[in-house]
């Protein structure tokens, strides 16, 4: 072999080894034909039904659902579909894993590359361009009447896959969502409900009435009383009091943050909780106070639990559960109460939730106790009835099954 020969072939060598490779067509992942979904078609009813599943659009992402939480919302839903939204697929305390992403869509709501993979939650869609509320005060977005969140959508004849109790979501233009890779699935679902405390607390703070030496009463220990006991104690607030009627959830409130609990079953009247309330707060009352009951006389029943100059926020009336009696000379203008409403949240409420379960977590509040049950979605007929039976706290539903695919040729590759 000449020496020109063996130049020759190591030219070509070098320059198979620098040339690109070809492009190669990107693996699609795969998805199925159909989703089931747990479709709300009357009052107390939930059926399952067998949707198509489209090709997303660029602008919209495809969720595998991974877990929902079931809302106090969701329960007055089923039983009084109090928005005509019927029918409806439920289910807003929802995540899941990114399956496929429009071309259009490269980050979540607050910058973070959205990928396959990924672990998201859903917040809320954008307001529309009439909503004046939103145009001239977006701090204040939540209050607009067109406020939309997953789970709460009315069903669409090209997408029923709109609420976290079926196989999958499509997140559509316009909606707020996070990547939360970095917690488990338990944080996770607790995200929704972490946000309506976060709001509330910010409200509080509003008062001026929340410092770290407030003593501040919880009434009511739900989930999402028992998460205001926490997001209290991991913002600082040094003397907690937690309110129900439940030994076990006031144990639990101990556990996340509560220095004093007091059963009101153990109290003849609203005049003797108020004495007891008193006791612990030497004489004084409360200096703020949360009612979340969404019950009419727990309602009236708070503002005796504050002292003069006090406030309260009301966190518990996300739907019409009738009126309360107040004595505005004695509740109000004689102690010069400061009141706030609290509704929903914002979107950008969402990383301070995430956060704050974090925080908890890092403190050492048993945080994902809240969550009692877990039921399949093939079972969550059972799971709303233990919840309606008050059995628990917070009841999940989780999506184990994964259907047969089919091969797609849209999206992003997995």
């Amino acid at each position: 072999m000449q020496s020109s020969d063996i130049e020759r072939i190591v030219r070509d060598v070098l320059a198979q080894q620098l040339s690109p490779a070809p492009a190669s067509h990107p693996q699609r992942p795969a998805i199925p034909a159909t989703g089931r979904a747990a479709v709300l078609t009357a009052r107390e009813n939930l059926e399952f039904r067998e949707f198509p599943l489209r090709e997303i659009r660029p602008d919209e992402i495809l969720v595998r659902v991974e877990a929902c939480g079931i809302c106090g919302t969701d329960i007055h839903c089923y039983k009084k579909d109090p928005f005509g939204l019927i029918p409806v697929v439920l289910g807003h305390e929802g995540t899941g894993e990114v399956v496929m992403v429009g071309p259009a869509v490269t980050m979540d709501s607050v910058g973070k590359p959205v990928r396959p993979g990924d672990k998201i939650v859903t917040s809320t869609l954008e307001t529309s361009d009439a909503c004046m509320i939103a145009k001239y005060n977006p701090a204040k977005a939540n209050l607009c009447d067109d406020l939309r969140i997953y789970g709460l959508l009315p069903d669409e004849p090209d997408n029923h896959f709109n609420g976290y109790f079926g196989e999958w979501l499509i997140i559509r233009p316009g909606s707020s969502f996070f990547v939360v890779n970095d917690m488990s699935i338990d944080l996770r679902v607790l995200i929704e409900p972490a946000a309506v405390a976060a709001h509330a607390l910010e409200r509080a703070r509003a008062t001026g009435h929340i410092n770290f030496r407030s003593r501040v009463v919880v009434q009511g220990c739900g989930p999402i009383g028992l998460m205001l006991v926490a997001i209290l104690r991991t913002a600082g607030v040094n003397n907690i009091i937690a309110i129900d009627g439940s030994d076990a959830r006031l144990a639990l409130a101990r556990q996340l943050g509560a220095d004093q609990t007091i059963n009101f079953r153990n109290f003849p009247s609203a005049e003797s909780l108020a004495d007891e309330v008193l006791h612990v707060t030497k004489g004084m009352g409360a200096h703020f106070a949360f009612s979340v009951t969404g019950v009419p006389q727990a309602a009236s029943t708070i503002f005796k639990l504050v002292r003069r100059g006090g406030g309260v926020c009301e966190v518990g009336f996300f739907v019409e559960n009738g009126l309360s009696q107040v004595n505005p000379h004695e509740d109000f203008c004689k102690k010069e109460i400061t009141l706030v409403g609290s509704w929903a949240y914002n979107s950008w409420e969402y990383p301070n939730a995430y956060h704050f379960l974090q925080r908890a977590e890092r403190i050492g509040l048993p945080i994902t106790k809240l969550i009692t049950h877990r039921f399949p979605l093939d079972r969550i007929q059972e799971a709303f009835a233990t919840n309606l039976r008050q059995e628990g706290i917070k009841i999940v539903v989780e999506n184990t099954r994964r259907p047969a695919a089919r091969h797609s040729d849209g999206g992003i590759p997995a």
